[in-house]
C-alpha cells in the first residue's frame, strides 16, 4: 500500500522539491533488495534500506515493542511512520498506530504519500 502510493506519485512529489524517497525496515540487505524488486523501484526516487542492527529504529524512538506484532513477528520491529526532513531538519513526522492497531496495519494513512503531500 505504501511503496505502490510513492511511486505512483513521484511527480507529484519531485514537484514539492522531494528528490528522494527511503524506505527502510529492521531487515537484512538481501530481504530488502528483494522487496525492492518487487515493488519495482528501480529508476524511480524510491530507494530501499536495511536497519539491520535496529540502529536507526531506535535512534528515531520507533521500535515497536507492543507484545501483540512481537509475539507473531519476533523482536526488532519498526512502527510505520513517514518522515519529511529538509536539509537534514525533520519538518513533519507522523506515526501510523492505533490503540488497538500498534503496527498501523488497519489504518496506515498517516505515513501514506498522500497525507505527506499535504503535510509538505
Amino acid at each position: 500500500m505504501q511503496v505502490p502510493g510513492y511511486l505512483a506519485q513521484q511527480e507529484a512529489l519531485k514537484a514539492k522539491g522531494i528528490a528522494a524517497v527511503y524506505v527502510y525496515c529492521v531487515n537484512d540487505g538481501a530481504v530488502m533488495t528483494g522487496w525492492a524488486k518487487d515493488q519495482g523501484v528501480e529508476g524511480s526516487i524510491v530507494t530501499f534500506l536495511a536497519d539491520t542492527t535496529c540502529a536507526f529504529t531506535r535512534a528515531v524512538g520507533m521500535v515497536l515493542d507492543h507484545p501483540g506484532p512481537m509475539e507473531v513477528l519476533g523482536g526488532n520491529l519498526s512502527k510505520r511512520f513517514a518522515i519529511y526532513a529538509d536539509d537534514g531538519v525533520i519538518k513533519h513526522f507522523a506515526v501510523s498506530e492505533g490503540p488497538d492497531d500498534p503496527a498501523g496495519d488497519s489504518d496506515p494513512s498517516a505515513s501514506c504519500v498522500d497525507a505527506m503531500l499535504e503535510a509538505i
